[in-house]
């Protein structure tokens, strides 16, 4: 495993394995690419059920990225607040239940990063368009920050903001490519985190965007 310290290399180079960006962060790369056909269509039947949505921040700003969730509990934004809910507020129903390959792809990713028996009870999936982005934010509203946190990028490549534990603390720019998993826990369970600005482009599987699936046990 090799700390990564410098921006991101030419995707024409692919590289595959664990790579360390901090102590208890880890980026296994391409670690879903062999599943991606299957997850991709959890995830549409995810959607049938709840579509995307983009959310209003506490601040009444529309967010740029648009957002579902599978799982007993989903995040969700609005002028009340951030926080997790058992309920999709458009439907009134609860959020659809998690796919186990979903589940099962999330925990064996944790394991891979050295954090064993994860069983995450929510998943955040988010579709970025070109010019969507993330800005620095920590994933503080889950009730044991002993859990990781793990994040899986399909489609677009992407920058990926790995900052400190302080919002002013300089953020590592690590590409993320189709495939790639990133898992957070531990000491560096409350680093902020964001996604630069989605370029133009176009994939096979996604056409001109990126799916993130982030999952978390929130409760």
């Amino acid at each position: 495993m090799q700390y990564l310290f410098d921006d991101f290399e030419d995707d024409t180079h692919r590289r595959t394995g664990s790579e360390a960006l901090c102590a208890d962060a880890v980026l296994l790369r391409g670690f879903a690419s062999a599943e991606d056909k299957a997850v991709l269509d959890a995830v549409k039947r995810v959607v049938a059920d709840a579509p995307f949505r983009r959310m209003t921040t506490p601040g009444g700003f529309r967010m740029s990225v648009a957002m579902t969730n599978c799982g007993p509990l989903g995040w969700v934004t609005d002028r009340r607040g951030y926080r997790y809910a058992a309920v999709d507020s458009d439907s009134g129903k609860p959020w659809p239940a998690m796919p186990q390959v979903l589940q099962s792809l999330a925990g064996r990713a944790a394991e891979a990063a050295g954090f064993a028996d994860f069983v995450p009870d929510a998943c955040l999936i988010n579709r970025y368009e070109p010019g969507a982005r993330m800005s620095l934010h920590q994933d503080k509203d889950e009730q044991d920050f002993g859990q990781p946190i793990v994040s899986v990028s399909l489609g677009l490549p992407a920058v990926f903001l790995f900052g400190g534990l302080r919002r002013e603390d300089k953020a590592l720019r690590v590409q993320l490519l189709h495939g790639d998993v990133v898992v957070w826990g531990g000491t560096a369970r409350l680093r902020y985190h964001g996604i630069a600005p989605l370029k133009n482009g176009s994939h096979p599987l996604t056409d001109d965007c990126r799916i993130n699936l982030t999952f978390r046990k929130a409760a």
